[in-house]
């Protein structure tokens, strides 16, 4: 059973930038990884995704704003998200793409002055 942590999250102002981090019990390889958002009264929805090859995938909302990444050694997937927007708001979930498996408790992302 894969066990998933994310970290990084906090308050930022619009323009700002955070680094989400995601540590995953288990192994990674061979396993497309993606990052996920559920704004409050919204969805759950993808934001971006990864490859075994390392190929990536963003959502329209975030494309040219976020960056995700890999470490198949350290068991890790990251978000890098860069020109924050109020609308970014929410809480942040890593997962396995495109099943998820069980849900960690995500960190939260504010961005507001």
């Amino acid at each position: 059973q894969v066990q998933l942590v994310e970290s990084g999250g906090g308050l930022v102002q619009p323009g700002g930038s955070l680094r989400l981090s995601c540590t995953v019990s288990g192994t990674i390889f061979g396993i497309y990884m993606a990052w996920y958002r559920q704004a409050p009264g919204e969805q759950r929805e993808l934001v971006a995704r990864i490859t075994t090859g390392r190929s990536t995938n963003y959502s329209d909302s975030v494309k040219g704003r976020f960056t995700i990444s890999r470490d198949n050694v350290k068991g890790a997937v990251y978000l890098q998200m860069d020109s924050l927007k109020p609308e970014d708001r929410a809480v942040y979930y890593c997962n396995t793409y495109p099943s998820p498996c069980s849900w960690g408790q995500g960190t939260q992302v504010t961005v507001s002055s």
